[in-house]
């Protein structure tokens, strides 16, 4: 159900918005452990490090996609927030477009390059056979992923982060069954655990525009809503490519320490893989955060209610600091028994060295709270170019680290890149914020009225017995003249 995120206290508001987000991180991380324990269990210590080793490839590519598709959401957040629907529609027939035109480039061109640029990342060659499968097979079916990353993104753009959440977890489900199911009796291999994942995210599509039809008339789309100007496309590329290219710039970075991993053989790849698995899902917990900074500061600039994001950008940094915190003493004093899930007994030296990761990790997790929230927000301002270049440092400190640092100490010096370029990226971000903190301070407080009425039909069940259909009218937000005008004056 769309919501406002204007109204209500901050942080409350934020945090009700990023609970569905979180809960949907954390089922996704578990279809990654069971996806993993499926994998490492039933084909091997090499078929797990073969799925690892693609990891940064896959990041690079899709994680554009993903990057791009939610830059193209801020729009939409902004325009609903304004009360715009008619530009709420527009955004969206705009965003079908490019993620359609990216899907198919992607689809083409990606499972062409997957074992060239394996074999430049140096992935040890008892890996390369069933690294090229998994890959091939993901791109394959990227559009799907795409496709759902977007509707979820524009569900969650008009304030519903719950729906999400639900077709999410039939997904994760759905692709666990299949992996047991195609990796175990079918034995398909590496190249089963794939196609599980791409069959059960076009499940999801089919799951969203269903729902969109269904509930979402906000979203129905008319044919003058596909009529889109070249300035709809330029806004939309504007938010979405930097924040496409901060995610592939982001993993460049951990293309490098693929490298670095490779050259330490097997086992390294095998424990990096194992404690990603474990450190994802502290990620999930922060991330949530900053995707809800994100939709929220976004739909308060369009609501003109800049007082407010001055102050839930605030406390949601203040939620982010003492939840990595906290994360940070879970997954260091729990680490172990979670890496053995995926190992088994045995693999003594892997468990060592993905628990040291762990560990270096657990220390960083209040400045990776502070990253996401930050950048989240400044996101939904509409800024770019610092997001972007926060993308150039961790890609900057994280090569560095892996390459400079594995050379001397090895596997540590390999784990610490990430914390390092944590480090870096906030030391960018904390003085920028604070200068869109003050230049929100001398915006003008402009909430939108409710001044006049709407008619909303209401279907469905309303006592339990019966079907009802009504109309009602309810006050709604009306915005006259251009949806962007107080933007302008920024």
């Amino acid at each position: 159900m769309a919501t406002s995120l204007t109204t209500g206290r901050p942080w409350r508001v934020i945090l009700s918005f990023s609970i569905p987000l979180l809960l949907g991180n954390v089922v996704q991380q578990m279809y990654q452990f069971a996806d993993a324990v499926v994998v490492g269990r039933h084909l091997g210590v090499q078929s797990l490090a073969a799925v690892g080793a693609t990891g940064s490839l896959l990041f690079l590519l899709i994680g554009f996609a993903w990057g791009l598709t939610s830059g193209f959401a801020i729009p939409i957040a902004q325009a609903f927030g304004a009360g715009d629907a008619a530009g709420v529609r527009r955004s969206v027939a705009t965003g079908v477009i490019l993620t359609g035109i990216t899907s198919v480039v992607l689809t083409i061109a990606a499972p062409l390059i997957a074992r060239p640029v394996l074999e430049l990342l140096q992935t040890p060659s008892e890996l390369m056979t069933e690294a090229t499968i998994f890959t091939q097979i993901s791109f394959i079916g990227a559009s799907a992923t795409m496709f759902f990353n977007y509707l979820s993104a524009i569900i969650r753009a008009i304030g519903d982060s719950r729906t999400p959440l639900i077709f999410l977890t039939v997904s994760c489900v759905l692709n666990v069954g299949l992996v047991v199911l195609m990796v175990g009796p079918l034995e398909w291999g590496v190249g089963g655990a794939a196609i599980a994942t791409v069959v059960a995210q076009a499940v999801s599509v089919i799951l969203c525009l269903e729902f969109v039809r269904r509930r979402l008339p906000i979203l129905h789309l008319r044919r003058v809503d596909w009529q889109v100007t070249r300035d709809d496309i330029r806004e939309h590329l504007r938010l979405g490519l930097p924040m496409g290219f901060q995610a592939s710039i982001i993993a460049i970075g951990t293309l490098a320490v693929q490298v670095a991993l490779n050259t330490l053989g097997a086992d390294a790849v095998a424990a990096y893989t194992t404690a990603s698995r474990v450190d994802g899902l502290a990620v999930a917990f922060l991330s949530s955060l900053g995707l809800a900074a994100s939709m929220y500061a976004a739909q308060n600039l369009g609501g003109r209610r800049p007082d407010r994001i001055r102050r839930g950008v605030i406390e949601g940094t203040w939620m982010a600091v003492i939840t990595g915190a906290l994360l940070g003493v879970i997954i260091i004093a729990f680490g172990t028994p979670m890496v053995r899930l995926f190992i088994g007994e045995g693999s003594d030296d892997v468990v060592e060295l993905a628990h040291l990761m762990l560990i270096i990790n657990g220390c960083g997790y209040w400045m990776l709270g502070i990253l996401f929230v930050l950048r989240g927000a400044l996101q939904g301002l509409g800024h770019t170019l610092v997001p972007t270049v926060t993308g150039v440092i961790e890609l900057v400190m994280r090569v560095g680290a892996a390459v400079v640092l594995g050379a001397l100490i090895g596997f540590a010096g390999v784990a610490l890149s990430n914390p390092l370029a944590w480090l870096g990226a906030i030391v960018l971000l904390v003085p920028a914020y604070i200068r869109a903190h003050r230049a929100l301070g001398a915006m003008p407080v402009e909430p939108l009225e409710a001044t006049e009425t709407s008619a909303i039909a209401i279907v469905g069940p309303t006592d339990g017995s019966m079907v009802v259909d009504a109309v009602i009218t309810q006050s709604v937000p009306v915005v006259r003249g251009s949806r962007f005008a107080w933007l302008k004056r920024r």
